[in-house]
């Protein structure tokens, strides 16, 4: 989503992936770099710029490029998947090779959609996406940002349609959008699969009444129901709502990173989970140009030294039984949050200050065990996952789970 202003542009995304697919948040320094020097994508080498920009990325642990990031100017890019009738290249660079191309060689956002269309006129898109299927692959859309512009770039292949947003509000989804670019180029029956014209119709509208990240907030963690629990479908999960949720036939991705940032001429604020399911989530702010020590990278294996898995506990408790857990902790949550908005930590201190909540929080819904409320094949898909990843089987199964 965006909100363009007349004295700033508000940006939210939240990452829908494979749910044992951590996310990484990698700071990468501004370079300098010789002439002839390469750089290596996800799975092509490609010519590296004689400079590239400090930047902040929530990128897949496996992946070279980001779902999410900004730079040190502002600019900020979030790419979504979009299925079109062009053909799948088995290479090229990835939409998220091309959200962290982006933001590397720009200075605004308008340079950054010449950035991304060029590179993909010139090194086509292609190449595995997936974590759990590798060889899934798909084209992308994306929304870039700065503090006084933003665009809907969207694609098919090496063909490419862009749309700046004036003012107002607007958002992407898992389809094709801009109009005579989504007639001639999409599928429309991988479009209806992933429900992304429900989710879109929730964050437009939603975003179009933000007054703030705070709202932004909000909207990343609905589910569509009113309540804290998501709507299940046994064919595509509870994809129908911005939080997402697994566990569909046909489809199933789970939320796996969310960031929302408020960029002004005078300096922007970023805010990220740093963690799967907002929901369960708590926004934290981070400097795009101020690294900070969050221990080991997490893999695709539960490690409770990794911030994303200590979240996962969690996470996949609440989730059995999320209108009666999550209100738990999610006043206190709320509070915080409030308080951080207003004034904002220095992020080592949020960190910090996070890390003690979340323990706190995984306290209060392990006292409050419940029975596991999730349909039966929900129940069986985190099974599988939690066996895949190793997860602690008094994490992943709360006690008195039924099924």
């Amino acid at each position: 989503m965006v909100v363009v202003e007349p004295d700033r542009v508000l940006f939210a995304k939240n990452s829908d992936r494979d749910p044992n697919e951590p996310q990484v948040l990698d700071w990468q320094p501004r370079t300098t770099n010789p002439r002839g020097e390469q750089v290596r994508a996800t799975w092509i080498t490609i010519d590296q710029v004689a400079e590239t920009s400090a930047v902040l990325l929530s990128r897949p642990f496996w992946m070279w490029g980001a779902e999410i990031g900004a730079n040190e100017h502002g600019v900020t890019i979030g790419n979504e998947a979009v299925f079109t009738r062009e053909p799948y290249a088995s290479s090229g660079l990835t939409g998220m090779d091309l959200v962290r191309l982006g933001l590397e060689r720009s200075s605004t956002a308008t340079e950054a959609v010449e950035v991304i269309t060029s590179l993909l006129e010139r090194h086509g898109q292609g190449g595995g996406c997936g974590h759990e299927k590798r060889d899934f692959t798909y084209h992308n859309s994306f929304i870039v940002a700065d503090p006084c512009h933003a665009y809907v770039v969207e694609t098919a292949g090496a063909r490419w349609a862009i749309e700046q947003v004036t003012s107002g509000a607007r958002s992407i989804s898992n389809g094709l959008t801009i109009p005579d670019f989504a007639e001639r180029y999409a599928d429309r029956l991988h479009t209806h699969f992933s429900r992304c014209r429900q989710r879109r119709a929730i964050t437009e509208t939603a975003a179009g009444r933000a007054t703030g990240v705070g709202d932004l907030m909000a909207v990343l963690r609905d589910h569509g129901t009113g309540g804290w629990s998501p709507r299940y479908s046994a064919l595509t999960g509870a994809m129908g709502a911005p939080c997402m949720h697994p566990s569909g036939l046909a489809a199933a991705s789970q939320t796996t990173a969310s960031w929302v940032a408020e960029l002004c001429p005078s300096g922007s604020s970023h805010w990220v989970t740093a963690t799967a399911a907002p929901c369960t989530g708590l926004f934290k702010p981070v400097s795009v140009t101020e690294p900070l020590d969050l221990g080991p990278e997490p893999i695709d294996r539960f490690d409770q030294r990794c911030l994303w898995w200590r979240h996962e506990v969690l996470h996949r408790r609440a989730l059995a039984d999320p209108d009666r857990l999550i209100p738990r902790f999610a006043g206190e949550r709320a509070e915080v949050e409030a308080l951080w908005r207003e004034a904002p930590p220095e992020p080592g201190e949020a960190f910090a200050e996070a890390d003690r909540l979340l323990r706190s929080w995984t306290d209060l819904v392990h006292q409050g065990a419940a029975h596991d409320r999730r349909p039966p094949w929900v129940r069986r898909y985190w099974q599988v996952r939690d066996r895949r990843a190793a997860v602690p089987a008094s994490i992943g199964r709360p006690t008195g789970a039924v099924g």
